[in-house]
């Protein structure tokens, strides 16, 4: 029978960590390494990876093929599925020695600290990551570092909404005027919908969400769905959602506007790391480390709608700067290890 596996199953024994979600035990990564052509050559041998990511289909099919296109004979194979559905693929897959997965990339980072604490990341540090990227972006151990930065917004059909009567916060959303009106995702299947959901019921309370599920809520599941119901009009307001769908949309001309709150934005980081029983290492090693490249990052800015940890990845041109927009603070330990009660919680008040 196949095993259910819970974030409290998987971190049974675990130690706790510390308060940042990029932490290390005390050992030294190891060394940072280039992209080499013996890397190459061995990557080419092998011929194929498999990533497993929960960002938005087309932007990943765009990442697949920028890289298929750099190294000619390496095809990478996408398997796209929400972040907690993924969290559960790889738990239930290696405790039956199945080992399908290169690459590994959640919307919620403390998939990746719960994958450390069970060895199932393999360490490699590429020069980029070494180089450029922030501490607080790279883990310690040389275990994962954030692929992606995305926030997690509320936004607006423009069809439907007037700029001056859109909300502004997340108390507007609470306005008897937006019944029926909003759409949100689910932390059960979203990884950036549970980092949102900790943050927000951190610093708004649990009363919030108890006071949002009486609003007849429409209830989808990934992140990347309530754009596009917005932009469909099917519902007039998002309560959460993956700001890269809602700036993409917009910058092809749909009716659709974020909302920065006023109380701060969930801030969500997307880390990447390599499995430890990667079917393909080379090809893996090779597929991470150009995924951290600067020309990469960009990709994922230019064409994605995404944000960066890398400094020489500039902004999106038209989009409000990173540094402008107030955040609220990522806690991925905390997550890590209370993710299984924040659902219930949930659940108790959204009935789904």
């Amino acid at each position: 029978m196949t095993q259910k596996f819970t974030r409290r199953h998987v971190l049974a024994g675990a130690t706790v960590v510390a308060a940042s979600g990029f932490v290390g035990r005390a050992q030294a990564a190891p060394a940072a390494e280039k992209i080499t052509q013996t890397l190459i050559d061995a990557a080419k041998k092998e011929g194929k990876a498999t990533w497993y990511t929960s960002v938005d289909l087309p932007l990943a099919e765009k990442v697949a093929k920028a890289f298929q296109a750099k190294y000619p004979g390496v095809s990478l194979k996408v398997e796209r599925s929400g972040a907690e559905r993924n969290f559960q693929r790889i738990s239930q897959e290696y405790a039956s020695k199945i080992y399908n997965c290169d690459v590994v990339n959640s919307s919620d980072a403390a998939h990746l600290i719960i994958w450390k604490r069970e060895k199932l990341l393999a360490a490699y540090v590429p020069e980029d990551v070494a180089r450029d990227f922030p501490a607080t972006h790279k883990d310690a151990d040389g275990m994962y570092a954030s692929w992606r930065v995305t926030l997690c917004p509320v936004a607006y059909n423009t069809k439907l909404v007037k700029a001056e009567d859109a909300p502004k916060s997340y108390a507007d959303l609470l306005d008897p005027k937006w019944m029926g009106k909003i759409v949100k995702a689910h932390p059960g299947y979203s990884g950036t919908i549970m980092t949102a959901t900790q943050q927000l019921s951190r610093d708004l309370g649990w009363s919030w969400f108890e006071k949002l599920s009486k609003q007849k809520i429409m209830q989808v599941q990934s992140a990347t769905e309530p754009p596009k119901k917005i932009g469909q009009g099917e519902r007039a307001i998002m309560a959460d959602g993956g700001e890269y769908v809602v700036l993409e949309m917009k910058a092809r001309g749909e009716p659709v506007e974020v909302v920065y709150p006023t109380e701060g934005t969930p801030l969500i980081t997307g880390p990447s790391g390599i499995m430890a029983h990667a079917p393909n290492p080379n090809a893996a090693r090779l597929f991470y480390a150009w995924s951290m490249t600067a020309e990469a990052q960009q990709l994922n800015v230019d064409a994605g709608g995404l944000r960066s940890a890398h400094p020489k990845v500039a902004d999106k041109a038209g989009v409000r700067k990173f540094a402008d927009i107030k955040t609220l603070k990522e806690e991925a330990n905390v997550v890590a290890d209370k993710a299984d009660s924040i659902k219930a919680q949930y659940v108790k008040y959204f009935k789904v």
